[in-house]
């Protein structure tokens, strides 16, 4: 199988972070622009909700990202090991 080129692991990685960001902004957004009446809430806008929406957001990152680059979701690692020659 072919080695990605470094443009194409850097397109991931810059995929995987956005949807990672967007994902995660967005449950925190969320939870901030609807709060619940009662403090703390489990279940409509509390820790819950952005607990399992970074999960998540984690969660597609990695797989957009995953079988390009080895789903580092972090730039630096990524410019790194392509410096190197190592992998991820």
């Amino acid at each position: 199988m072919n080695k990605p080129t470094l443009v194409a692991e850097l397109i991931a990685e810059f995929l995987g972070t956005f949807v990672l960001i967007l994902f995660g902004i967005g449950v925190v957004a969320m939870v901030v622009l609807f709060p619940s009446n009662t403090p703390a809430e489990l279940i409509h806008g509390g820790y819950t909700n952005i607990t399992l929406g970074w999960g998540l957001a984690v969660t597609m990152g990695i797989y957009i990202a995953g079988k390009i680059s080895g789903g580092h979701l972090n730039p630096a690692v990524t410019l790194a090991l392509a410096a190197t020659g190592g992998s991820g």
